[in-house]
């Protein structure tokens, strides 16, 4: 056992001043967040774990995030749990990162869930392939017809508020949401299917071969056609950094049509890998991160202003 003079000694010893300065990163999650299906905390746990092994690293909750972020050269922004369940504490962290011109992964530029679902009105207006969806009762017949329909808020996360509604109602329910709703006709779809990407970079996909059970994910070998149905919103996405979860389900037809772009805090089910796979996964990160660094403060010009959730 160690003297106490020497174990003061270790303790107190300066850090070599030809040692460089590894990089400070605030990582914010919540790892008493509860979601169905899915272990949060487990997956923070272990990319901390890793990315320690290179930066300086720190969790916080959300709700603490602005008062801390002055301290670290960049912020990571992970499973945080739906933003509406912290919106004030968002908002704040959002101006501060705005004020500061912190760096922050994701980018808070995104156009997808990070800004609300709007975009799944402007892809099904622009023809992407994309579940179509409206937000007005009067705007029903540009739908196709279904025999039930998918009504959810507008605000909305992790399913919250969704509803299985039949033919002969949606106009009366979407006539009382207030434009606060979405719609779209309840696809009789085979399986769902999330491709995972590094900044632009594919990194792997899953699936959900039983459609009952979402979150029992298997690995999915994507097709170049696949690739290219992705692809297509992370570019529309424009994001040049952070990680994003492109979710498609397989139509009766065949092709794939988008369910959700989440641009935010995607989880990103890496207990379905296997540890060759979650090593890659973590090397890509660590490179996107350490690119993120390399570009410096962002300055308050380049930061996003507050969007909604």
């Amino acid at each position: 056992m160690s003297s106490p003079v020497a174990y003061d000694h270790f303790r107190s010893a300066p850090r070599s001043p030809h040692a460089a300065r590894r990089p400070r990163l605030l990582y914010v999650t919540d790892l008493a967040y509860e979601a169905r299906g899915r272990r949060y905390c487990d997956e923070d746990i272990f990319l901390t774990s890793r990315l320690r092994e290179e930066f300086d690293l720190a969790l916080c909750h959300p709700g603490e995030a602005a008062a801390l972020l002055d301290a670290f050269d960049a912020v990571v922004v992970r499973n945080s749990g739906p933003v509406l369940g912290h919106k004030a504490a968002y908002d704040a962290f959002r101006e501060r990162a705005a004020e500061r011109g912190t760096l922050v992964y994701n980018q808070l530029t995104g156009r997808a869930d990070m800004a609300g679902k709007q975009y799944l009105l402007d892809l099904t207006a622009a023809g992407f392939p994309v579940i179509p969806t409206a937000d007005r009762a009067e705007d029903l017949h540009r739908l196709p017809d279904a025999d039930e329909y998918v009504v959810k808020p507008r605000l909305g996360a992790d399913s919250a508020g969704l509803r299985i509604v039949p033919a002969g109602r949606v106009a009366e329910v979407m006539g009382a949401g207030a434009g606060d709703l979405l719609v779209q006709p309840r696809v009789d779809f085979a399986y769902e299917v999330s491709f995972y990407f590094v900044d632009h970079d594919f990194q792997y996909a899953l699936y959900a071969p039983h459609p009952e059970r979402r979150w029992r994910l298997e690995p999915y070998d994507a097709t170049v056609a696949d690739l290219g149905f992705a692809r297509r919103f992370i570019e529309w996405n424009g994001l040049d950094h952070g990680i994003q979860r492109v979710d498609a389900c397989r139509a009766p037809d065949g092709e794939l049509l988008l369910v959700e772009l989440e641009d935010l805090n995607p989880y990103l089910s890496l207990d379905a890998l296997d540890e060759t796979g979650r090593d890659a996964f973590v090397g890509a990160l660590r490179t996107a991160l350490r690119r993120l660094l390399a570009t410096g403060p962002a300055g308050p010009a380049g930061a996003a202003a507050p969007r909604a959730y």
